[in-house]
């Protein structure tokens, strides 16, 4: 009887494991180093990253898929001229160029909008792509009745505290930025939610409420969805955002029509 031949790879005991997370677990050895497969899978999840960052933003293709599904639009673009700027100068990416910010004041509403969302490129425009439009349509869907929304807005070469500036010159009581967030060398499409109550100019990370990891292997568009709209609501009630409000979602939706006055006393 011929025996196999042998193997100089030793799988780690914890292999199992890997069928719960893309996290780099139990990747076993090759003597005192890591297995060719793992090396080449690493490369190429860097990659991919690397890709993430660089990737233009399509905004065509985002503009054409909201209105094909019912949203009016508005396209901006931040100080930062090109990507290369951008990634230099974090700075330029949290303001509007002029011209954006002269259209956004001519688009301003008599009343003002309870919400304006933002789909922008940030850290991964292919997280913006794939993510943004599924999750806004979630979204719309839970929304209370009586709310306005304004003109979904694209933006280009946009960091976070972009929406302060767009949310003040519309008006709106809130902003919601949907950005693409740092790549990970397992989620180069991670989509970041940003929730800032009564945005203005000079609003600090500390006045947001973040949802990470949206996404079909992390965070479902209806898991975000239902945790984003109990956040506008609390918000709403509390009359603001930030670490004065608290994520109890998950106490809060077990019944939708109190929404967050159950879980925030109110």
């Amino acid at each position: 009887m011929t025996k196999p031949p042998a193997t100089v790879t030793q799988q780690n005991p914890w292999q199992q494991l890997r069928q719960f997370t893309r996290a780099r677990i139990a990747l076993g050895r090759a003597g005192h180093s890591q297995t060719t497969d793992t090396v080449l899978a690493f490369g190429l999840a860097h990659a991919q990253a690397r890709d993430a960052v660089h990737l233009p933003l399509d905004r065509a293709a985002v503009e054409s898929a909201l209105r094909n599904a019912g949203f009016a639009t508005l396209s901006v673009h931040s100080a930062a001229p090109d990507r290369a700027h951008y990634l230099r100068r974090p700075d330029l990416g949290r303001r509007l160029d002029d011209a954006s910010r002269d259209q956004l004041s001519a688009a301003r509403a008599d009343s003002p909008p309870d919400v304006v969302f933002v789909i922008a490129d940030g850290l991964s425009a292919l997280a913006a792509q794939r993510h943004g439009v599924p999750l806004l349509c979630a979204v719309r869907e839970r929304l209370p009745q009586d709310w306005t929304a304004a003109p979904v807005v694209i933006a280009e070469q946009s960091r976070v505290a972009l929406g302060d500036e767009v949310g003040e010159l519309l008006g709106a009581r809130q902003v919601v930025m949907l950005i693409g967030e740092r790549p990970g060398l397992s989620s180069p499409d991670s989509l970041g939610l940003y929730l800032t109550y009564a945005p203005r100019v000079g609003r600090t990370d500390a006045e947001r409420n973040c949802i990470s990891n949206v996404r079909p292997e992390g965070l479902s568009y209806e898991q975000a969805a239902s945790r984003l709209v109990f956040l506008l609501r609390g918000a709403a009630a509390l009359g603001c955002s930030g670490v004065a409000l608290k994520d109890d979602s998950a106490q809060g939706l077990s019944d939708e029509s109190d929404g967050p006055a159950n879980a925030l006393g109110t």
